[in-house]
């Protein structure tokens, strides 16, 4: 996928996106690829598949989930930065926290970030866990990302505490989620739970790969 192929994807589902953004992202994508090589962040197998299986992947959140304006938006296990960094640049307007629990993860999403100029941004090396312990996050967050981190279950206990109340959860993830989603549903019957098959026009391959979004809102 050329980088215009990816911008034409997005156009096709909704997801609107400028010259300036497209060329941030492949930045981004470049620089991913240099660093993947010194700090393992995605697999190597995947460095020829970036635009589609990574920045597009999370940009499908955009199409399945409403963020509000200026939001306070938390990625919890970013990696490389995804996904946050891909809706950070799709949406600037929003107030980005990017964590992993690995250092040079998260000092590497820091660099991304700063080399492509984005503002109301930050990542730390720590675990959402121990986030949700400290007192200047705790109610904060409007809308939690997170991408094949951990169980629904796990994750809805984790960030809970960071919430504000009207909060959305969403988490990419892929295959069979029945045995998962149903006992996120018994462990946490206070949240509403709703799984989507990820289907973008012009990607057929998130359909056959089972990709979905995990939509979570408290009730």
């Amino acid at each position: 996928m050329t980088p215009l192929d990816f911008w034409t994807t997005c156009s096709a589902n909704n997801i609107v996106l400028d010259k300036p953004q497209v060329d941030t992202l492949e930045r981004y994508h470049d620089e991913l690829i240099y660093w993947n090589a010194k700090v393992n962040m995605i697999s190597r197998r995947d460095e020829q598949n970036i635009w589609e299986r990574h920045i597009l992947h999370s940009l499908c959140i955009l199409k399945y989930v409403q963020i509000r304006p200026k939001a306070r938006v938390l990625d919890v296990g970013t990696g490389g930065g995804l996904p946050g960094i891909p809706i950070k640049v799709a949406r600037p307007d929003v107030k980005m926290l990017l964590t992993d629990s690995i250092r040079k993860k998260a000092s590497m999403a820091q660099m991304f970030a700063q080399h492509t100029g984005l503002k109301d941004f930050k990542a730390m090396p720590v675990r959402v866990e121990d986030l949700a312990q400290d007192p200047h996050y705790i109610g904060s967050f409007d809308v939690v990302v997170s991408r094949a981190v951990a169980k629904t279950a796990m994750l809805l206990q984790w960030i809970r505490p960071l919430l504000k109340p009207n909060a959305v959860c969403a988490f990419l993830k892929g295959g069979d989620l029945n045995e998962e989603i149903a006992e996120a549903r018994t462990l946490m019957p206070d949240v509403q739970i709703q799984v989507i098959d990820i289907d973008m026009f012009g990607m057929p391959s998130f359909l056959e790969d089972q990709k979905k979004v995990v939509v979570c809102r408290f009730k």
